[in-house]
């Protein structure tokens, strides 16, 4: 064993004895009900109390600098440490409650931001107690975000924000937001645009939620009516927002490539298969057309981790967010949407129940899954977009949008 190796094993000691000592037990195994059940409110019980210890430990953002809340760890012991709390059935639900502060706004900030930023917002998304939102989309900016009309004045003392965003995560429980606005109207469309950082609980903002058809739905719109942003809330330089905003979104495409480290286990779809299906005798599904097919998802997905863990290894242990981060998007969409399609399949009837005794938690909870996953395609860049920026900025073709 190598040096590095036996660094890395008692690395894996000390997180298993940790894990012992600290994770609730009544919480072992209850990952999946809780991150995808109810998010939106604080947490309470041994659940707040596990967000509290990981938090201390700066387990929740474990390759995060120290002095900021996190836990200053290597790629690799964070793969360790994700390991060990899918085996001891823990879970990290800093992520969740932090919105978009720990997958997009935080590494932002960690670039971009001043030292006084970095020590003011940081700890509290390392935390997991104060969450963020983003407000990027408009109802005439959506695909096109430089179309963006939303304008913040320079009042002196302050930015003055006026203007309207859509589908803004969390907006209605979130404590900050960063928002892409207009600062210079008269310069090319990207040439103009800044990114504030704006406390929501104030007189200025509005946020009216929208439903979706998979039932609760974290979109909201955002009215801003004099909204107020301090001066030294302006993330980046002024009139650069574009580059900015930009990096923010190669973040949030990370964050979709199904590499999030929540250390939640899900049931194997082949268990499922098996379990609804029903086997031949030789152990196999009864269904041949329904076994290869899934035999070329599961495929798909491993083909899926393993480039995940490959970008990953090449780097190093220092990864780096670039233009690879639309390929593993739109292949994480890909993967996770035809295995909500096949679950749905596997389940038969059953797998369309949407209220009732009749039905498992799981069997309505895969429904939602099902309807919410079309989004997928469409936030954080459609898959259209995903495209056109691998065709650009990695396969060197032409540009073929138009520029503004």
């Amino acid at each position: 064993m190598t040096d590095h190796d036996q660094v890395l094993d008692a690395f894996r000691h000390q997180v298993k004895s940790w894990l012992q000592t600290n994770f609730p037990p009544d919480l072992k195994d209850k990952g999946m009900q809780m991150l995808k059940g109810d998010v939106r409110g604080k947490l309470s019980g041994d659940a707040e109390i596990w967000r509290g210890r990981l938090a201390e430990a700066g387990w929740g953002a474990p390759t995060w600098p120290l002095e900021y809340g996190g836990g200053g760890l290597n790629h690799e012991q964070a793969k360790v440490l994700n390991e060990e709390m899918q085996l001891a059935g823990a879970f990290n639900p800093i992520p969740i409650q932090a919105g978009m502060g720990i997958t997009m706004v935080g590494p932002t900030i960690l670039e971009y931001g001043t030292q006084d930023q970095k020590s003011r917002h940081l700890p509290g998304i390392t935390s997991g107690l104060i969450r963020w939102c983003l407000g990027y989309s408009e109802p005439n900016a959506g695909s096109d975000l430089a179309s963006l009309s939303t304008k913040a004045e320079d009042q002196g003392d302050c930015w003055v924000v006026n203007g309207q965003k859509v589908w803004t995560s969390g907006a209605d429980i979130s404590e900050w937001c960063g928002a892409l606005v207009r600062t210079d109207p008269t310069v090319k469309k990207r040439d103009g645009i800044s990114l504030l950082m704006l406390k929501m609980d104030q007189p200025g903002i509005e946020t009216r939620p929208i439903k979706l058809i998979a039932g609760a739905s974290p979109f909201c719109e955002t009215f801003f009516d004099n909204a107020r942003a301090e001066k030294n809330d302006l993330l980046g330089d002024l009139n650069d927002g574009w580059s900015v905003g930009k990096r923010l979104l190669q973040h949030e495409r990370a964050s979709q490539t199904g590499n999030r480290m929540t250390g939640v286990k899900s049931e194997p779809l082949q268990a499922i298969a098996k379990r609804y299906v029903g086997t031949t005798a030789e152990g196999a599904l009864a269904d041949p057309d329904l076994r290869i097919r899934l035999a070329n998802h599961l495929m798909d997905a491993r083909a899926h981790g393993l480039t995940i863990s490959r970008i990953a290894a090449e780097a190093r242990g220092n990864v780096e967010v670039t233009a690879a981060a639309s390929i593993l998007k739109n292949s994480a969409t890909g993967v996770a949407q035809t295995q909500a399609e096949l679950t749905l399949e596997l389940m038969g009837m059953r797998g369309l129940g949407w209220e009732g005794e009749g039905f498992e938690a799981a069997e309505l909870a895969n429904v939602r899954t099902w309807l919410s996953g079309k989004a997928m395609s469409i936030y954080g860049g459609s898959f259209e977009v995903q495209n056109n920026i691998i065709s650009k900025n990695i396969l060197g073709l032409p540009e073929t949008t138009q520029k503004g």
